[in-house]
């Protein structure tokens, strides 16, 4: 086993940085994350056995190459407290409350509420005249900076793969479903008719992450 490195400020950033990467590429070997990270795969496989330590990361072997097994390194669930959670408790709570207290109706008429808040914001961000490309692109940051860690993709038969690698209010969504459910109009309603938006991965099915393939029509 590597020997373990000293703590520091920017041992740090880089642990921070390991993590990120985690969670935005999935399970990954050390040398590829070295690459991103432009430092040595020795010094990124000390600060993942490190991480390992603290219960934040653990890894799977692959033996089906040649040569000694490949670790891919992923995260644990204790490392979901590194990213935004949106207050998921008092989230939860409320909706339960809301619920019990207007039933589904009321609950209904809340999501209708954010979603027609979230279409103004993201319409008075985004420019109406902008190809598909530069809107998806405001979008993406937009919901970065909501806590989705977003990027675009483009596709090899000029789609676009919006993806989210983290979901920031996941809990209350597993507890109201029409939350996601309202995020692909809000997004049609944003990008306009002319695209046609389809959710191709969904972190509440199981999924590592949320992803949503759009064209145009």
């Amino acid at each position: 086993m590597p020997k373990k490195v000293k703590k520091g400020k920017a041992n740090v950033r880089t642990r921070r940085a390991i993590l990120e990467l985690l969670k935005s590429d999935g399970p990954t070997e050390a040398k590829t994350m070295a690459k991103s990270l432009k430092i040595s795969a020795m010094a990124v496989r000390q600060h993942l056995y490190e991480l390992r330590d603290q219960k934040l990361v653990t890894f799977q072997e692959d033996s089906s190459g040649v040569g000694r097994p490949a670790k891919h390194w992923k995260l644990t669930l204790d490392a979901d407290k590194f990213f935004p959670n949106g207050h998921a408790d008092l989230a939860v709570n409320l909706i339960e409350t809301l619920r019990t207290s207007f039933g589904q109706k009321g609950i209904d008429k809340l999501i209708k509420l954010r979603s027609k808040e979230q279409i103004s914001d993201y319409k008075n961000r985004i420019p109406h005249n902008a190809s598909l490309k530069k809107k998806l692109d405001h979008l993406a940051e937009i919901r970065t900076e909501e806590g989705y860690m977003a990027e675009v993709q483009k596709e090899g038969d000029n789609s676009f793969l919006l993806i989210e690698n983290h979901c920031p209010i996941c809990s209350a969504a597993t507890a109201c479903t029409g939350l996601c459910a309202a995020e692909l109009s809000v997004f049609q309603s944003v990008l306009g008719k002319e695209s046609n938006i389809e959710r191709t991965e969904h972190i509440l099915s199981g999924a590592r992450r949320c992803a949503y393939r759009i064209k145009k029509n």
